[in-house]
């Protein structure tokens, strides 16, 4: 979950700004794409949807924050449709695995280590 969930121009009140709402997966899909630099098909996997799906939340994601700088709005982050895989997850994919040394590693059945072997 994102540490902080607003941002709004400074020195305009709250009271005179439009407000556009970016949810959580949108968020997500910024971080992966433009943070972590991952091309549109990994981060769909990392997100565990597909790669269209992955594109079309981006371009979603992208025309918010777009409205947001250009025409001033304040930016809320909240809500969507996600679900957070806890530490005992796979880093790569929704099944378990097992941690080593108390750190999430990926799990036997992972596409993803599957692929690599």
């Amino acid at each position: 979950m994102p540490g902080v969930t607003y941002f709004k121009p400074r020195a305009v009140p709250m009271s005179v700004l439009e407000e556009v709402t970016l949810s959580v997966e949108e968020l997500e899909a910024l971080r992966l794409a433009h943070k972590e630099g991952l091309y549109q098909q990994a981060a769909a996997e990392r997100m565990g949807v597909s790669r269209a799906t992955f594109g079309r939340v981006l371009d979603a994601a992208h025309c918010k924050v777009t409205k947001a700088l250009v025409d001033g709005c304040a930016l809320r982050i909240e809500g969507g449709s996600y679900s957070m895989l806890g530490p005992e997850r796979c880093e790569h994919c929704p099944a378990k695995a097992t941690a080593v040394d108390g750190q999430p590693s990926p799990c036997e059945e992972c596409p993803v280590q599957t692929a690599l072997h």
